[in-house]
């Protein structure tokens, strides 16, 4: 916390230093370039014609701004109060879960045969067992994440490091290009700073960004939802082109439930073939040619 309190001290004292230069380079910049102002005073402003494209814009695009505003501000109240249900509801279910899950069951064996009941337990345990794992890798990855590049950015003394190695680990939840968000805000908070810096972090996101996705992110996020590293890749970017971030989320616990079911099949079928063993990872060698 006193480190925090330190780092916001500093970037509300940096923030009018660096507003101040940009003031003072732009003053040098025009002292040192009069053609500047010589080509600022020649050019020609029609305030007429201004006025009356306002007036035409007020007769015609005010009206469908107000209601293009209208649906967007309703829009957003909209998602709010959805959301807020949701939570409410998700939460409500979380403490009911053992009486709902009692209530399933005596449903499920009420209407459905008791294989089908087991397959379907199966699979539901499989699931949360899927999607709790995934979250909690995904947790700590972007933990991972955060302490490298507060790690690093203390032994380079680039400034914000605290503040900048949370700022990641947060966005990092999103799978992938969450940590571009964090390096776009990161960023700009060093370049208050310093110009100079802010490039060094960003080629020092690059490399980071590259051991994490694809050594850290693979490993840490596959083993814990049992899928590996090349379908990890697959399932986000599948995820990201049908439902963007939600996608990113869903699909890889997703893939890794379609997996293990998918393998345990495979598994079975070889088993019912009499394959042995030993034939199950290995291809047959190809034939010698004579």
């Amino acid at each position: 916390a006193p480190e925090m309190i330190n780092t916001f001290s500093g970037l509300q004292k940096s923030v009018p230093i660096f507003f101040a230069g940009v003031k003072n380079q732009a003053e040098e910049l025009f002292a040192s370039n009069p053609q500047i102002l010589e080509y600022l005073g020649s050019v020609q402003v029609d305030w007429d014609q201004i006025l009356q494209n306002m007036a035409e814009f007020l007769k015609t695009g005010a009206g469908s701004m107000l209601s293009t505003t209208m649906s967007a501000a309703v829009s957003i109240v909209n998602g709010v109060s959805t959301f807020a249900i949701g939570f409410i509801f998700a939460i409500y279910i979380l403490f009911q879960k053992e009486v709902l899950g009692r209530q399933l069951c005596s449903l499920m064996n009420a209407f459905l045969p008791e294989p089908a009941v087991e397959r379907t337990l199966y699979i539901a345990a499989l699931a949360e067992r899927t999607f709790s794992s995934f979250l909690t890798g995904q947790c700590v990855e972007a933990v991972i994440l955060g302490v490298m590049f507060f790690v690093a950015l203390s032994i380079l003394r680039l400034p914000y490091a605290l503040l900048v190695g949370v700022l990641i680990a947060l966005t990092a939840l999103i799978p992938i290009v969450g940590a571009f968000i964090g390096c776009a805000v990161g960023a700009l908070l060093i370049a208050i700073d310093d110009p100079w810096k802010a490039l060094w972090f960003i080629v020092l996101f690059l490399v980071l960004q590259q051991i994490e996705g694809n050594l850290i992110y693979p490993h840490v996020v596959g083993s814990s939802v049992g899928l590996p590293s090349i379908w990890v890749l697959a399932a986000v970017t599948l995820g990201g082109k049908l439902m963007g971030i939600t996608g990113m989320l869903f699909f890889i616990p997703l893939c890794s439930v379609i997996y293990a079911l998918f393998r345990s099949y495979v598994k079975n079928r070889l088993v019912s073939k009499a394959v042995p063993p030993e034939k199950w990872r290995d291809p047959p060698p190809p034939p010698s040619r004579q």
